[in-house]
């Protein structure tokens, strides 16, 4: 298995056990579904009305999630679209200095910078679709991860930058 880690923060985003399916070369789409996770009902064999038992006080904390958003701790921010253009500007810096440091391709990095620049004029486009999600160490310089609907509106994907990832054998 490979975990996909955000180059600039460490943060793990994603892995391979989800359909990653490379789109424009730039970024990677992944259905998700929803789970419920949580304390559900739990049946111990004791008649709760006999022993003067009810549901009063139950800590019943059963909720739905999306599987990627629970399994790799995102956590949910929000943005206008001047401050996700700010936000993206910065971060695709980011990334081409990183990728520098590696010792990526003259290739490589222009791909990545017409890629991303061309994707992001996509996700501008339908900006009030998407929910923001950025990583566990909540590190506001790293990847923003986007979450959306297919057109059935009820599949959850999520879309994360190719290039910003590293990743681990595990």
């Amino acid at each position: 298995m490979i975990i996909y880690t955000d180059l600039l923060t460490g943060d793990e985003i994603i892995s391979d056990v989800y359909d990653l399916k490379l789109v424009d070369d730039v970024v990677y789409e992944a259905d998700c579904k929803k789970i419920t996770v949580g304390v559900g009902d739990v049946d111990i064999g004791a008649n709760a009305s006999a022993e003067g038992g009810d549901d009063e006080g139950a800590d019943d904390q059963a909720e739905q999630v999306i599987d990627v958003v629970h399994s790799f701790r995102l956590n949910e921010t929000s943005f206008d679209k001047k401050s996700y253009l700010t936000h993206l500007k910065s971060y695709m810096k980011a990334v081409k200095a990183k990728l520098t440091e590696k010792g990526a391709s003259a290739d490589e990095i222009t791909t990545f910078e017409k890629g991303a620049q061309a994707f992001a004029k996509k996700i501008v486009a339908n900006f009030k679709d998407y929910e923001f999600l950025i990583g566990e160490s909540m590190d506001p310089d790293g990847m923003v991860v986007l979450l959306n609907y297919r057109e059935d509106g009820v599949t959850p994907y999520v879309t994360v930058w190719k290039h910003g990832l590293g990743e681990t054998k595990v």
